[in-house]
């Protein structure tokens, strides 16, 4: 398997793996809140988020995000990272429509599409300006 290939299946699967966790922490803290409802200064509505079982999973899943997001940052280019990562703004209100039946409007579907084509663009942007193989970073040829 070619190295690129590897590395776009890294990137691939990292990503993947970061949607996951970060729309899984979303949707556990909305299940919590359900749970823990009414909010109130007072020690029984902290009870009642530490008796949730979903605050725990939400827990597990930022563990999981930092993981995932620090190992990914080690190998990725920042600036796609970044925005890349911001993919689960997408994931989760795709899961909050299943889940919660709230409404996918045109608006939500413009604005989430306006998000991945950005990611897109700066992902094919990034792939662009890296310099060729023995190419001075500036993209200038050594001359004698």
């Amino acid at each position: 398997m070619s190295t690129t290939l590897r590395t776009w299946r890294f990137y691939l699967g990292g990503f993947a793996l970061l949607l996951v966790f970060d729309t899984l922490v979303q949707v556990s803290f909305k299940l919590t809140s359900m749970h823990a409802f009414p909010p109130e200064a007072s020690w029984a509505w902290v009870w009642r988020i530490v008796g949730q079982p979903w605050i725990y999973i939400a827990l597990i899943g930022y563990v999981g995000n930092f993981f995932t997001w620090m190992s990914l940052l080690k190998h990725a280019p920042i600036g796609p990272a970044f925005a890349a990562s911001h993919l689960d703004i997408v994931s989760v209100m795709l899961a909050s429509a299943w889940l919660f039946h709230d409404a996918l409007t045109p608006m939500r579907m413009l604005g989430a599409g306006v998000i991945v084509l950005g990611i897109v663009c700066l992902a094919f942007a990034e792939s662009g300006a890296r310099p060729a193989h023995g190419a001075s970073a500036d993209g200038a040829a050594a001359h004698d």
